[in-house]
């Protein structure tokens, strides 16, 4: 790839953390709870984008905070992407990632090598690249999850989808929310959280209360970080 199409796509990535534009329709929730940092080059993903390599979580590594977050929600992301059906998820691990372009991680705001999505195309057969970083992580309450997220076309190197948004479950609205995909996963999942709840109190090993406070979204990191990946994945584009 030349030079000048690396530069672009690295003007561009900062033009648009700083500045994205609302996608038409996307909302977060049903209490108009919306992102204003969501960008999508159109509506539909196009036609011929069948597989994405998700590249790992990457955040800045002099932060602790942030590097334990990559841990525990990198696994959840990719969860998440799969659930979505929105195109077939490769992971890309670490040490294949520094094998093929240098390093095992990548945010999509550095300058890229140019045989970057050459390379990732030949050992995945890709058609985008998915750029994810963690950009906050507070594991107490109120508990905070950012992400900043970037899918590329592997072919033309255009931004497809792109996203940067902060959930901070100290905002009212962002809580509110919360506990209602909370609900709506009790729903789903309410014969398996019975049957969890009889066994505990047939054991006499767990108080209702304290099974009931592991299900508290607002008490768990992991639990608050598959809410916000899961609400923010639900602004791709449509396939």
């Amino acid at each position: 790839m030349k030079k000048n199409s690396i530069s672009r796509l690295f003007i561009a990535g900062v033009v648009l953390n700083s500045c994205l534009a609302l996608i038409h329709g996307a909302n977060l929730s049903a209490q108009d709870l919306k992102s204003q940092n969501i960008f999508a080059a159109a509506p539909v993903l196009p036609k011929d984008l069948k597989r994405v390599v998700v590249l790992p979580l990457a955040c800045e590594e002099s932060r602790a905070d942030l590097s334990g977050g990559c841990e525990t929600l990198d696994p959840i992301l990719q969860a998440e992407l799969v659930k979505t059906k929105k195109f077939e998820v490769v992971p890309a691990g670490s040490e294949r990632l520094n094998n093929l372009t240098g390093r095992s991680g990548w945010t999509g705001a550095e300058v890229l090598p140019g045989s970057f999505f050459d390379s990732l195309q030949r050992a995945y057969g890709c058609d985008a690249v998915l750029f994810c970083q963690l950009t906050t992580f507070r594991a107490y309450a109120p508990l905070a999850v950012g992400w900043r997220m970037k899918l590329v076309d592997a072919h033309t190197q255009k931004i497809i989808w792109a996203a940067d948004e902060v959930f901070d479950a100290g905002e009212p609205a962002v809580a509110k929310d919360a506990e209602q995909f909370q609900k709506q996963q009790q729903n789903v999942h309410g014969e398996t959280r019975s049957l969890l709840k009889s066994l505990f109190k047939f054991a006499d090993r767990e108080p209702q209360s304290a099974l009931d406070d592991q299900w508290a979204i607002l008490n768990s990191p992991r639990y608050f970080g598959q809410y916000s990946a899961a609400k923010l994945l639900q602004t791709l584009p449509e396939r």
